[in-house]
């Protein structure tokens, strides 16, 4: 169990935050946030997409903590205009798959670092969420093979559509992982739309996936508490956000995430058994944590 709790802190490899531009040589499709180890090694690889208008950089500490775990975060900005519509934001996302693919990020990457990228792990957050579950599902041509998908408080966004309110209709044969927040479904000052509202946020997405599936419930935090204090953007002033501290609640997401790689992509299942059955090692209220087996 003490090991299972080290999830949850800070890993033991040296993590290195690459900033890729369009202009790079490598010629990215989109701008990149990239976190790596700097040890020499070969690791698994985990795409990020951000949420609704928020930069990729806003999840700095979030992801430098899943990547001192000894993985490489990708994550790119798929979008910067407010009014991008679903559509362009999952091409993007498609052509950095063709990216990572055509070895874009071997040329980036420290000295003697390697990414596995046959051990691929796809994520995101909110609407990027949503795109992280339409990218698994081949609504768009991505050039790599996904190991496994997280969505991190998804929510149904423009077109493409991916929700079909239909239990278990996801066609995935991939693990899935889906983060909820109790606070996403809120109206801030009992008037403003919910960030995550009901019918579109995590509890939709979760009754399409088909096993095996994760489902880890955090509700005493909201839509975008797991974004860098003064990161913030009108979307979070919009969103109702829990009263507890927020760096527990980035230990919390993190060390779900870690446990879910180290299990899915390294067969290190101890992990995420020791927090599914035993939720109160997280940093913050899990309740429920819920496990649909194959």
């Amino acid at each position: 169990m003490a090991e299972a709790i080290n999830v949850f802190e800070q890993g033991t490899y040296f993590v290195r935050c690459i900033t890729v531009e369009r202009s790079d040589p490598s010629s990215p499709p989109k701008p990149l946030l990239i976190i790596t180890p700097t040890i020499q090694g070969k690791y698994p690889v985990l795409m990020f997409c951000h949420g609704f208008w928020i930069e990729n950089a806003s999840y700095t500490e979030l992801l430098r903590h899943i990547s001192s775990h000894g993985y490489i975060v990708v994550a790119p900005q798929l979008y910067t205009m407010m009014f991008t519509c679903g559509a362009a934001e999952l091409g993007a996302a498609a052509d950095v798959t063709c990216w990572l693919s055509s070895g874009g990020l071997n040329t980036v990457l420290p000295q003697s670092v390697e990414p596995d990228l046959l051990n691929l792990a796809l994520a995101g957050h909110g609407r990027g969420g949503k795109a992280a579950f339409a990218l698994a599902l081949g609504l768009a041509n991505a050039s790599l093979k996904f190991s496994l998908l997280l969505g991190l408080d998804p929510v149904e966004g423009t077109d493409p559509k991916v929700l079909t309110h239909i239990p278990r209709s996801f066609d995935l044969t991939i693990p899935v992982v889906v983060i909820g927040t109790g606070l996403g479904d809120n109206n801030k000052f009992r008037v403003l739309p919910a960030c995550a509202p009901d019918g579109r946020n995590h509890e939709a997405f979760f009754t399409e996936c088909k096993p095996p599936c994760w489902y880890f419930y955090a509700r005493n935090y909201g839509h975008m508490d797991m974004i860098d204090y003064g990161k913030e953007t009108l979307t979070g002033c919009l969103c109702v956000s829990g009263t507890g501290p927020r760096g527990p609640f980035r230990k919390c997401l993190a060390g779900i995430f870690v446990a879910v790689l180290r299990a899915y992509l390294e067969g290190q299942t101890e992990y995420l058994q020791a927090i599914a059955d035993q939720p109160s090692i997280a940093p913050t209220r899990l309740d429920p944590v819920i496990y649909i087996e194959a």
